[in-house]
């Protein structure tokens, strides 16, 4: 399956303080995790800090690699297509979700645990998530019930255990920005 590449615009200030476009192409780290059966992560731009600092000209934050939540007091904003799930999911083993995870820094986000769960990939972070369908459909699956989310909807992830399935015949392709959080005592595992 072929994935359009996402573009990246990027402003910042020449040095009479002016705004000017400093940056304006496709975006570079662009990674397909879970082999052929996983989504595709546009890595598009993070924050090491909050309130993050604004300056003249400096680029994105150096990053090796791809990392699923954003650093830490920080932020982060990727693109992910998603395609349609077939058996290579489905039948994903609990050891098998645990390094789907492990590609993206996040090994203990996994709470596949095999017979009873409610989907392989399901995971949990500390983390508020704006997550935005741009193309197609996604099941948005939770310890109890799902929904379907669709071009334009937007949903607000909150730490929560939760799954994506794509059941349709066709991409969806979603932008997430993550924002660092803190459990609540009683929310912590």
């Amino acid at each position: 399956m072929e994935f359009a590449s996402v573009r990246r615009i990027v402003t910042g200030h020449d040095a009479a303080g002016r705004a000017i476009i400093q940056d304006d192409g496709p975006v570079q780290r662009v990674q397909r995790v879970g082999g052929d059966i996983g989504p595709m992560f546009h890595e598009v731009w993070n924050t090491q800090a909050t309130p993050a600092p604004l300056d003249a000209a400096s680029g994105e934050p150096a990053e090796t690699g791809i990392i699923l939540a954003p650093p830490r007091n920080g932020t982060r904003i990727r693109v992910l297509d998603i395609p349609p799930e077939g058996d290579g999911i489905r039948t994903m083993s609990p050891e098998e979700a645990r390094a789907h995870f492990a590609e993206v820094g996040a090994h203990d986000a996994s709470a596949h645990h095999g017979e009873g769960s409610r989907h392989a990939l399901m995971h949990r972070t500390e983390t508020i998530d704006y997550g935005i369908v741009v193309e197609g459909e996604l099941v948005l699956i939770m310890d109890e019930g799902e929904t379907t989310v669709r071009a334009g909807d937007i949903v607000i992830q909150r730490g929560t255990n939760h799954g994506w399935s794509n059941r349709s015949d066709r991409n969806c392709r979603i932008v997430f920005i993550l924002i660092d959080g803190a459990f609540d005592d009683d929310l912590k595992r």
